[in-house]
C-alpha cells in the first residue's frame, strides 16, 4: 500500500534506500518508546513538522508564510514623487543612450527596437558579438568609457535585447544579457590588445551605430558585420611620410609659438622628424612605447643643443620646446580625466598612469641630452632667459592655427574636419593669449577658460554632425598644451636645481589639468544650458551619486 504524499504530483517520492547513517542495521531492534532515538541531521525537529508542512511549496518569488502585509515597512517614494521618463526619438542617439545609463535600472524606460526582428527573436550571442566589436573600435579609438557603453548600450537595444549591462575598463570590455528574471544572464566579454589613433575610422563606426539606431534605416545583423569588416579594412586616409611631415610642422608651429623664427622653425621641424623615424623604427623592433617615446624626444633635444654649442643666435630652447609639443600626450590626458570626472575611476586611473609613463619617457629622453650638452659647455640654454617670450598676436594665432592643422592630420581626421578643428585651435590661442597677455591672467586659469570654449564648440560640433567630440577637441588643443612648462623643468633639473625644477614640472601638470577639466566643463555645459532633448516629463541625472544627491 502506497502512502499518500503531502507534495506535489511531480515531487520525487522518497526512494527506500535513503537511510540514515545512524539508522539501525537489519536484526538489531529498535529502541522502545521513550529512549532516545538518533536521527538524520536533515530531518525537521518534531516541534516544527506542523509549521513545516502548513502549506504547499511555493515559488522563490512568492511571499513568506510569515509574511504580514500589515506589519511589513512602508516602500520609500519621494515627496516629489518618481517622475515618468520619456525619451525623444528626434534625440542623437549618444544623449538618450547616455540619458538611460544615468537612470538607476528601476527607473529605465523600456525602449523600442529600431531594427525589425522576426518570430524568433533577437539572435542573443551574434548581438552582443557585434556590441562589443563596436566597444573595442570605440575604445581603441581613445573614445571616453562612458560613451563607449553608451554606443554598446544603443546597439543591443536596436536590436531588441533588453536588460543589458555594458561595463568598460581600460582594456577590458563585458557584457551581460539577462532574458527575464527566471532565466540565467548571458554574458561576453573582449580583451582590447592594441590601441591606434585614427579618427577616421572612428568616424566611421559612429555612422554605423546611427545607421542602426535609426529606425528610419533597416541595417541587419549581417549587414551591420560588413560595414564594420569594412571599417576595419579601411587603410588610413594619411601615408608615412605625410605624418612624418606634420610631426615636423608640429614642431616648427609650436617653436615659433613661443618665440622662435624661421631658422627656429626648421630645426624644430628636422629634429621632430627625426625623432618620428627613429620611434618607428623602434616601434618596428618590438621596444615597448616607453622607449619609443624616450628615443622620439632626444633629437629636438640634440637639435637644440647643437644649435646652442654653434652660438648661432637662435633660441636652442625653443626648439626643444617645440618637439616636446608633438611628443606630450594629449589625447590620452584629456581621455583620462574625463573618465575620472564621469565616474569611471579605474579606467580614469589606468589611463592617467599611461600618461605619467610616457610624461618620464619624454622627460629621460630629452634630459639626456641637456646633461650632454652642458657636459660639453653649452651656455646658451638659460632657463631665465628663455623664459621671457615676445608677443606676437598675428603669428602666433597663425602659428597655432598651423599647429592644430598638423596635429588632425596626426590623429588621421577626415580632410573635412580638418580646417574646422584648425580654426577651433585659433579661436583657443585667441583666448588664451587676450586672457594672459592682455587682461594679465594666470596661465592657469586662462587656459582652463580657453579649452572650456573649445570643448563647448567640439561638442556643439559633434551635436551638429551626429558624431563624435573627440576629433573637434583634441587637435584644438595643441597650442594649449604645457611645452615651455615642461621644457622648463628639464632644463633647471639638468642645471642641478631640484626646487625650480620640479615646480615648473609641477605647473606643467597644473597646466595640462586644467585642459583637461576645461574640455570636459565645456561639454557639460553645453548639455547644461542646452534643453535635454533626450528626456522628456523628468530631469537629468549625474552620472554617480556618492552623496545621495
Amino acid at each position: 500500500m502506497v502512502a499518500e504524499s503531502d507534495g506535489p504530483e511531480d515531487r520525487k517520492p522518497a526512494s527506500d534506500e535513503a537511510r540514515s547513517a545512524f539508522s539501525a542495521p537489519a536484526g538489531v531492534g529498535q529502541p522502545n518508546e521513550g529512549e532516545a532515538s538518533t536521527t538524520s541531521e536533515f530531518a525537521v525537529p518534531a516541534g516544527l513538522a506542523a509549521e513545516a508542512s502548513a502549506g504547499p511549496e511555493g515559488s522563490a518569488f512568492t511571499h513568506p508564510h510569515t509574511y504580514s502585509v500589515r506589519d511589513s515597512p512602508t516602500a520609500f517614494t519621494p515627496a516629489h514623487g518618481i517622475p515618468m521618463i520619456k525619451l525623444a526619438k528626434e534625440a542623437p542617439w549618444q544623449d538618450r543612450m547616455r540619458t538611460v545609463l544615468r537612470m538607476p535600472v528601476s527607473e529605465r524606460p523600456t525602449l523600442e527596437p529600431a531594427q525589425k526582428q522576426d518570430d524568433a527573436g533577437p539572435a542573443v550571442p551574434r548581438v552582443l558579438d557585434l556590441t562589443l566589436r563596436i566597444g573595442e573600435l570605440l575604445l581603441a579609438g581613445g573614445e571616453g568609457a562612458e560613451d563607449v557603453e553608451a554606443a554598446m548600450f544603443a546597439v543591443t537595444h536596436a536590436y531588441g535585447l533588453e536588460r543589458c549591462e555594458p561595463n568598460v575598463t581600460f582594456t577590458l570590455l563585458s557584457i551581460s544579457h539577462q532574458p527575464s528574471l527566471v532565466d540565467d544572464p548571458v554574458s561576453a566579454n573582449r580583451t582590447v590588445r592594441r590601441r591606434g589613433t585614427d579618427y577616421t575610422r572612428l568616424a566611421a563606426v559612429y555612422h554605423l551605430i546611427d545607421d542602426i539606431t535609426s529606425e528610419d534605416v533597416e541595417v541587419s545583423l549581417e549587414e551591420a558585420y560588413r560595414g564594420l569588416a569594412a571599417i576595419r579594412r579601411n587603410r588610413h586616409p594619411y601615408p608615412g611620410w605625410v605624418l612624418t611631415g606634420a610631426n615636423g610642422l608640429l614642431a616648427g608651429s609650436a617653436s615659433v609659438l613661443v618665440g622662435g623664427g624661421l631658422l627656429v622653425f626648421i630645426a624644430a621641424a628636422i629634429g621632430a622628424m627625426l625623432g618620428d623615424r627613429l620611434a618607428w623604427l623602434c616601434a618596428g623592433r618590438g621596444l615597448p612605447e616607453f622607449y619609443q617615446f624616450a628615443v622620439a624626444g632626444m633629437p629636438p633635444a640634440a637639435m637644440g643643443v647643437a644649435l646652442a654649442l654653434a652660438d648661432v643666435n637662435v633660441s636652442g630652447s625653443a626648439v626643444i620646446t617645440g618637439g616636446l609639443f608633438a611628443l606630450l600626450p594629449g589625447r590620452a590626458l584629456v581621455a583620462g580625466v574625463q573618465d575620472g570626472l564621469t565616474g569611471y575611476y579605474i579606467t580614469a586611473s589606468a589611463r592617467l598612469l599611461e600618461v605619467v609613463y610616457f610624461f618620464i619617457a619624454i622627460v629621460a629622453g630629452v634630459l639626456v641630452m641637456l646633461y650632454v650638452g652642458l657636459q660639453l659647455g653649452t651656455d646658451n640654454l638659460d632657463a631665465e632667459a628663455a623664459l621671457h617670450v615676445v608677443s606676437r598676436p598675428v603669428v602666433q594665432i597663425l602659428a597655432s592655427v598651423v599647429l592644430s592643422f598638423a596635429f588632425a592630420v596626426l590623429l588621421q581626421q577626415d580632410r573635412s574636419t580638418v580646417l574646422l578643428v584648425a580654426l577651433n585651435g585659433g579661436v583657443a590661442w585667441v583666448i588664451y593669449g587676450a586672457l594672459t597677455y592682455a587682461a594679465g591672467f594666470s596661465p592657469v586659469p586662462s587656459t582652463a577658460i580657453a579649452a572650456g570654449l573649445v570643448g563647448l564648440f567640439g561638442q556643439l560640433l559633434s551635436r551638429y554632425r551626429y558624431a563624435s567630440a573627440l576629433p573637434y577637441v583634441t587637435a584644438a588643443i595643441g597650442p594649449l598644451l604645457p611645452g615651455s612648462a615642461t621644457y622648463f623643468g628639464m632644463l633647471y633639473i639638468a642645471h642641478n636645481d631640484m626646487d625650480k625644477g620640479m615646480t615648473s614640472l609641477a605647473k606643467a601638470g597644473a597646466l595640462a589639468l586644467a585642459i583637461a577639466i576645461g574640455v570636459n566643463l565645456g561639454g557639460e555645459i553645453s548639455r547644461l544650458f542646452m534643453r535635454a532633448p533626450g528626456v522628456v516629463g523628468g530631469q537629468r541625472r549625474a552620472a554617480k551619486r556618492t552623496r545621495g544627491f
